[in-house]
């Protein structure tokens, strides 16, 4: 839903009214304004799709009583980790470092999730752990990423019904760029079956605002 929606002087007193009147029907509105029903049609149809106003059949429209930021605080309450988390870019905890580079360029992500040889999230590898291993002049054909990871638990995930804005505080608190999207295995442990970025979050917000 638009949010930050700027209302015209009509909407505006269609607002007003209702607050006064309400529950009032679409008639009685246009009757106060002189106008036809037809010509506040799309402002009651604006108002409504906002959350300013709510409808009932044969009663009428009801002010809502929220603010633009409550509005918002709704609709972030809407937005789940599964509707915008994309496919996750794993590597096996056995490989060398510097086919974790090649992959990590080749796929163009800042965050690789590693798993063990049952496909279990053991460790995560960012372009920092990367960094820090090549400019310690090791051999990084013959050095595993599980050298250099950030192992379990001391790795942040989270699940496909998640909030977006609780993933969103986390990375913030943490500093991270990226969290695995995981579910729980039979075997135990956690499998890999997405991740969530700074940039799935921005996508999310910004399609909020333009009321996709």
């Amino acid at each position: 839903m638009v949010l930050t929606i700027e209302l015209n002087k009509r909407q505006e007193q269609i607002l007003e009214i209702v607050k006064e009147n309400g529950p009032i029907t679409g008639e009685h509105i246009a009757d106060r304004l002189h106008l036809t029903r037809a010509t506040l049609r799309p402002d009651l149809a604006i108002l409504t799709m906002a959350g300013f106003l709510d409808a009932r059949p044969r009663v009428g429209y009801f002010y809502t009583g929220k603010t633009g930021v409550q509005l918002l605080t709704d609709n972030l309450q809407k937005l789940y980790v599964k509707d915008y988390q994309s496919i996750p870019v794993v590597v096996n905890e056995n490989v060398s470092v510097y086919d974790a580079i090649v992959t990590m360029f080749l796929e163009d992500v800042g965050t690789l999730f590693v798993v063990d040889s049952e496909s279990l999230l053991v460790g995560v590898l960012s372009r920092k752990d990367l960094l820090r291993a090549s400019i310690g002049n090791q051999e990084l054909t013959s050095l595993p990423v599980n050298i250099i990871m950030t192992r379990m638990p001391n790795i942040t995930v989270c699940f496909r019904d998640d909030l977006l804005i609780d993933v969103a505080k986390n990375l913030i608190e943490k500093q991270i760029d990226s969290v695995p999207v995981v579910k729980e295995s039979n075997n135990g442990g956690y499998e890999v079956i997405g991740r969530l970025t700074k940039t799935n979050i921005t996508r999310a917000f910004v399609n909020l605002a333009e009321d996709k």
